[in-house]
């Protein structure tokens, strides 16, 4: 069972950070499913540059991030930064906007049907069931929309 420093974030246990850099590394030499990125976000404090491997949707034409684990780490860079970069094989800066929870429904929904295998556990509905099952849940999971960035 992973453990909860908060109650709107779940916590990878260390063999999953283990296996999360693995794969990030992986999935950074350009290996992986197509929707396997690594998420590279400058620290909000430290500046350092931080990876993460992601499952990347894509719908209706638009690139989503989506946090199944909560407010990681991670969301709270890409909040105070509101830039990440996407990396597989070659890297692609986006500009990030938050869905707001009256859109997130249908995103979480097609988030969990297409990655279900690996998001499972961390919803508390199972993949199928329908958008409105989602509403009680919205605040727990970040959603950002990716843009490419804004040109002066």
């Amino acid at each position: 069972m992973a453990n909860q420093s908060d109650a709107s974030f779940t916590r990878p246990s260390a063999i999953e950070r283990i296996l999360n850099r693995a794969f990030g590394t992986v999935v950074g030499l350009g290996l992986g499913l197509a929707h396997n990125y690594l998420l590279q976000v400058q620290g909000r404090k430290s500046g350092r540059l931080y990876s993460t491997p992601v499952d990347l949707l894509e719908s209706g034409g638009k690139l989503y991030l989506v946090c199944a684990r909560g407010r990681a780490q991670w969301v709270r860079n890409v909040e105070a930064r509101g830039r990440v970069i996407l990396k597989k094989r070659r890297s692609r800066a986006f500009d990030v906007v938050t869905v707001p929870d009256e859109q997130k429904a249908a995103i979480l929904k097609e988030y969990l049907d297409r990655f279900a295998t690996t998001v499972q556990r961390y919803f508390p509905v199972a993949a199928g069931s329908p958008v409105a099952a989602f509403a009680p849940y919205l605040d727990r999971y970040p959603v950002f929309e990716l843009k490419p960035p804004e040109t002066i």
